[in-house]
């Protein structure tokens, strides 16, 4: 198979420069023998993915015994889930099984904000549902009444919200600049770092409104998720029955570990110096967060929950009839 690196870049001229009219996503073309397992590797995760996320979505939205906040944040962390690997997934499933793994400007741009989008949005809701989990074990007695129904959609709406603000912002920004000579992205998605490489115009204020997301969505919220973590494991050593310390970590084990899988890739691919940019650690990076964390968190969550098994029985039970 031919990768179609050496491909002409589409280009149109103006103001005796020329500028960029679509970009060439190198994916793993510096592996062309790979092509084939990546193909059947990234086929399987995605429709795991899919299928995984939408049980998730499913499962909540019917059964009358998932109505708490911790599933109703979950069914947004699934919905998110969902548009993160939509996003990059089938684009660079085309890219593998053709000849030319192009993208045009406006499409590069439309997947580069449904990506922020999502990625960061599974940010904030990964510490809503540490916050959640915190009252839940630290405060039970006022649980029902501090996580409300009204206070946990106005969450949910803010985050939503929230991202899209902060996706749009990003987009404008790398909109506004200028793209010309080489149009080959190092990375098999489009992202802010190897796209500002390739920029001839100034990105000084790309480069600070993504140190200061950086800051908020990476550094912020992990430290407040791991602030809530601390109270809830200071919470659940002081209980004295052992039952009841095993009853309260099996409510937040599954969010643990989702949270540790998803910022490790996180922390990985975005809190470093721009210098340091490295396209195959990049690469690695993004298919744990864009790939393998959507494809796991439903796994996570269906396996490691009790309720959530029995309530994915019911379902079953209820479609064979």
């Amino acid at each position: 198979m031919e990768w179609g690196l050496g491909a002409a870049p589409s280009q149109v001229a103006r103001s005796n420069q020329t500028v960029v009219t679509e970009f060439v996503l190198q994916g793993f073309s510096e592996h062309p023998e790979l092509w084939l397992p990546l193909l059947g590797c990234f086929s399987f995760l995605y429709t795991v993915a899919l299928m995984g996320n939408a049980v998730i979505i499913a499962v909540v939205s019917y059964s009358a015994s998932l109505r708490s906040p911790m599933y109703f944040f979950l069914c947004n962390l699934a919905t998110m889930d969902i548009i993160c690997t939509s996003s990059v997934l089938p684009k660079v499933l085309a890219g593998l099984a053709s000849e030319k793994n192009t993208i045009s400007f406006p499409g590069c741009m439309a997947q580069l904000f449904f990506l922020l989008w999502s990625l960061s949005s599974e940010l904030l809701l990964l510490t809503v549902m540490a916050y959640d989990r915190y009252e839940a074990i630290c405060h039970p007695l006022h649980y029902g009444s501090k996580m409300s129904p009204l206070l946990c959609r106005s969450l949910a709406l803010s985050v939503w919200v929230v991202c899209a603000l902060n996706a749009s912002v990003h987009t404008g920004l790398m909109m506004r600049l200028s793209f010309c000579g080489s149009n080959i992205v190092t990375h098999f998605f489009c992202e802010i770092p190897p796209l500002l490489l390739l920029s001839c115009s100034p990105t000084l204020m790309n480069s600070i409104m993504t140190v200061l997301a950086d800051a908020f969505y990476g550094v912020i919220n992990f430290l407040l998720t791991l602030a809530s973590y601390c109270c809830i494991i200071a919470s659940i050593l002081r209980m004295r029955s052992a039952s009841g310390r095993q009853r309260a970590f099996s409510t937040c084990s599954s969010h643990l570990l989702v949270v540790s899988v998803y910022y490790s890739a996180v922390f990985c691919a975005y809190i470093s110096p721009a210098s340091s940019y490295g396209p195959e650690r990049s690469k690695v990076s993004g298919v744990l967060y864009t790939t393998l964390s959507p494809t796991l968190n439903p796994i996570i969550y269906s396996l490691r929950n009790t309720e959530v098994k029995r309530a994915l029985k019911r379902l079953i039970l209820l479609s064979r009839r």
